[in-house]
Order: C-alpha cells, then structure tokens, then sequence
C-alpha cells in the first residue's frame, strides 16, 4: 500500500464513528475510488470537542485498529493516513487524507457497499489492581462503534 495525493471528499462519502463510555467520541468518513486501475481508500476523521481527559490521545490506537471494506472484502486496515478535521454534519469538500492499495479496481466496485468497521476496545485502564489489595478501583473507559459520534454544526 503506498500514500496517494490528498484530495477532497465527494458526496459519496460513508461516515461511521463510536463513543467512549466517558462521553464523546469520533466521526469517520471514507470513500472508496478508483486511481488509475487501482483502489484508493481516502478519509478523514473528527472528534468531539468535549472529552474526558481520560481519552486524551487514545484517538490514533482507536483509528489504527478501523478497517474500510468494499463490500465484504477489507480492503484497507488502519485508519492513521486520514486527516483530522473539525466535526461537522457533513465531510463533503474536507481535505482527505488517501493510501493507494494494491488491489486492482474492478467496474462491479463502483455498486459494493463501503463500510468503515471500528472494533469495541478498552482505551483506558484507570483499575490499579484489587480493591482488596489496596488497588485503586479507578474508572475503564471503553470504545464502541455507533456511528458517528463527534458531533456536528
């Protein structure tokens, strides 16, 4: 998979995205093109502008671990060529960050569904052992894809 140029998203965009279990969360959207005979997978990403600190730079583990499929085949895993942008109703005309993959395009693409695949995840471990112990019994905040969830204008 090599990086292909920025370009900017088009209407036919798909956006999904999830919640932390403290509040907030992250909006993906990603579109699928052909570049030249090959596939390019371009998106951009957003997150809620109120967080709990205790998801303070989880974001990169979260998007590292996405997938984007084409229909039912994975055609990209891991999410960290994307830009950031600011949440908005809409990621149309946003600066997409691409990768080239090196799997050929085929005419039937164009009707596969893109779906953007997000797994549950624990982003932050605040639990310092057994209470019985002496352990701190602190909060864990978990990721769960629900769609987007960053908020818009």
């Amino acid at each position: 998979m090599a990086s292909a140029a920025t370009t900017k998203l088009s209407n036919a965009h798909v956006v999904s995205g999830g919640e932390y279990s403290s509040g907030g969360g992250i909006s993906v959207a990603a579109e699928v093109r052909n570049h030249s005979g090959r596939t390019a997978v371009c998106g951009v990403w957003a997150q809620s502008r109120n967080q709990s600190i205790l998801t303070k730079l989880v974001e990169r583990r979260v998007l590292d671990s996405g997938s984007v499929f084409l229909g039912r085949e994975r055609v990209v895993h891991g999410l960290l060529f994307m830009n950031e942008v600011a949440p908005a109703k809409s990621f149309a005309n946003q600066p997409a960050g691409c990768v080239l993959t090196n799997r050929a395009w085929q005419p039937s693409d164009e009707a596969k569904q893109v779906v953007i695949r997000i797994p549950r995840q624990v982003v932050n471990n605040q639990r310092g052992g057994s209470r019985l112990f002496g352990g701190s019994g602190g909060p864990v905040v978990t990721f769960k894809q629900t769609g987007p969830a960053a908020g818009g204008l």
